[in-house]
């Protein structure tokens, strides 16, 4: 399995349409063969960066399978144009480290039956 990142920097004005728009193209890309998985990350602070990261079986299947398909010209349409500059894309493999896991949401549902009052803060 290889990672590719792309570190994208959209335009600042563009970003909620950016944003919509790869919520349409993420269907294109994890229908591939050979796609694993992805994440579309946004910077906190600079908040027009983001950082996509998809995980493929090998670099051809990025490279080749999805960059070269018809498919891939549908994604160029949806996202290129909000680029600027245009990303670097590179490929990583995995050299050390058990890898990122999912860390579990604890969710905490307070329910009160009545108003609470000052004295059941202290």
């Amino acid at each position: 399995m290889i990672i590719e990142i792309a570190q994208l920097q959209v335009k600042p004005e563009q970003t909620s349409e950016f944003e919509s728009a790869f919520d349409k193209a993420q269907a294109i890309i994890s229908s591939m063969p050979g796609y694993l998985g992805h994440e579309l990350q946004r910077c906190i602070e600079q908040v027009a960066h983001y950082m996509l990261l998809v995980r493929w079986e090998s670099v051809e299947h990025h490279e080749v399978g999805f960059r070269k398909s018809e498919q891939y010209q549908e994604w160029r349409q949806l996202l290129h144009h909000f680029y600027d500059p245009f990303p670097t894309v590179l490929h990583y493999e995995q050299i050390a480290g058990p890898g990122l896991q999912p860390v579990p949401q604890m969710c905490t549902r307070i329910q009160a039956s009545r108003p609470m009052a000052h004295a059941d803060i202290d």
